[in-house]
């Protein structure tokens, strides 16, 4: 009679099934690499140009992105260039922009704003796949130099 408990107990474990595999936690895919549109950016009085690799304009909602640096007749400003990878995803950063803007002032003819972030002007607008802007000029100033940039946006 032993003999059968053992051999019974033996069958119960072996039909009891193997402990489920553990589930590992799905890995979110790498971002993609910032590209560099040093390229895209206007040449004339610029002093520098690198590519940020995230929070662009040190906005904590904003990826990284090109940023270029000018002088020009005294004044100092900076244009940049974040490209997504749909013009959806363009038009979500602009509300992320104008999120943390002060003031933002909506740019009908550009589809874009005009506000401040950290006592700097900004003007950024969005075109096909980018988020650019002119960061440290006045609106009347930085118009004419955005709507430059916007025409190298292809």
């Amino acid at each position: 009679m032993r003999w059968f408990i053992s051999i019974a107990a033996l069958l119960l474990a072996a039909c009891s099934s193997a402990p489920a595999p553990e589930k590992k936690a799905a890995v979110p895919p790498p971002p993609p690499p910032i590209k560099d549109h040093t390229a895209l950016l206007l040449p004339d009085h610029r002093t520098g140009a690198q590519v940020v690799p995230n929070h662009v304009l040190g906005i904590a909602a904003m990826p990284g992105g090109t940023v270029g640096d000018y002088a020009n007749g005294g004044s100092k400003y900076q244009l940049f260039i974040i490209d997504t990878q749909t013009a959806q995803d363009a038009a979500f950063l602009l509300l992320d922009m104008k999120g943390a803007l002060t003031d933002p002032a909506y740019i009908a003819y550009m589809g874009g704003y005009f506000g401040t972030n950290a006592g700097k002007p900004v003007y950024v607008f969005a075109k096909l796949d980018y988020l650019a802007g002119v960061v440290g000029l006045d609106r009347e100033k930085a118009d004419p130099i955005a709507r430059e940039l916007a025409a190298r946006l292809n």
